[in-house]
């Protein structure tokens, strides 16, 4: 699941800024099928991916973690062809 959160938040900053996947590929030094297969949740990135990514989005680690917490909390997140809905209590 956190894959799924972690490709949704990217690729939701990514296009606020107007970047293309190539774009962003290039300066993190990651593919571009790579960076797609994230942004789309089917590959769980390292923590050292994350951090590149990140830092080709202007963006901190924390700030994603954040970001992605809030995703979780306020919306469901599919996880599998069959969806599963996450909440945590307040």
């Amino acid at each position: 699941m956190l894959r799924t959160v972690f490709g949704a938040v990217l690729r939701e900053e990514r296009l606020a800024q107007g970047r293309t996947l190539a774009a962003v590929a290039r300066r993190s030094g990651i593919s571009l099928p790579y960076l797609s297969e994230i942004e789309r949740g089917r590959k769980e990135p390292s923590s050292e991916i994350l951090a590149d990514l990140c830092g080709a989005l202007d963006l901190t680690v924390p700030d994603l973690l954040a970001r992605s917490l809030r995703t979780v909390t306020t919306r469901a997140v599919p996880t599998a062809p069959s969806s599963v809905q996450l909440r945590l209590a307040a």
